[in-house]
């Protein structure tokens, strides 16, 4: 069976984890687990400072599942297996589960959609899981979804990463599963506020807004699991903005 990488943003000892990885070593598969060792949440791709350091660790053993906790983050903790930092490298991440909903294109600040790129950099393929709860009562339903997704996703070509997001429901009560775009916001949610310190910070503003049908947002309000193949960085084939910064630099 193949060696699965299972890490996340919530930290090492998060619920969504500990629900996850024993569910997948059931399946067979060789379970590495290493996250960070603290909460990490929107730290997207960061891994600042992890060349040329020592990276201090913590580990703990759950229901027959070595826990490695790293004071990095989720990207940091995908590269260092990917290195070989924690013995043979995997063939497969799983990231998650997430506690709360990943949707739509700012998922790129998502450090649990992040790892599942970072694995995708070197041709690893991937699943991100999130539950659509920040108080989840179902997480072996996310964790079966997790399950089913990394065996198909094992067939599938090199790089390949999927997003999930599952409803906090039991598992015979989800509506089904859909492909779902990423919703685009028309606006963001998150506004100026001031602490009662008087420093200055950022709150999130609920919308009351319909969501666009046929995106990840409006069928998981319906009760489906949306999955959403994404890819990392990719480069514009048009050279226009170089062709014309050539002839400015001719003038």
């Amino acid at each position: 069976m193949p060696r699965v990488l299972i890490t996340n943003d919530d930290g090492y000892r998060a619920p969504g984890i500990r629900a996850l990885a024993p569910a997948i070593a059931e399946l067979g598969y060789d379970v590495l687990v290493v996250a960070p060792m603290l909460d990490e949440s929107g730290v997207g791709s960061a891994r600042a400072g992890m060349v040329g350091r020592p990276v201090r660790t913590a580990s703990d053993v759950e229901n027959g599942v070595t826990f490695i906790g790293i004071e990095g983050t989720p990207a940091q903790a995908v590269t260092m297996a990917q290195a070989g930092s924690f013995g043979p490298v995997p063939d497969l991440v799983l990231s998650g589960i997430n506690r709360g909903l990943n949707i739509g294109v700012s998922i790129f600040h998502s450090g649990t959609v992040a790892a599942a790129l970072t694995a995708a950099e070197t041709g690893t393929s991937a699943v991100a899981v999130s539950i659509d709860s920040e108080d989840p009562a179902h997480w072996p339903t996310a964790a079966t979804i997790a399950g089913e997704a990394l065996g198909w996703i094992a067939a599938e070509p090199g790089g390949t990463v999927l997003t999930i997001n599952v409803p906090d429901r039991p598992l015979e009560q989800l509506a089904g599963v859909r492909h779902a775009s990423l919703a685009v916001p028309r606006r963001t949610r998150l506004v100026g506020a001031t602490a009662p310190t008087g420093e200055p910070m950022i709150v999130v503003e609920r919308t009351q807004a319909t969501p666009v049908p046929g995106t990840d947002e409006a069928f998981l309000a319906e009760g489906f699991v949306t999955v959403t193949p994404i890819v990392g960085i990719r480069e514009v084939r048009d050279d226009a903005a170089a062709t014309a910064l050539a002839k400015r630099l001719t003038r």
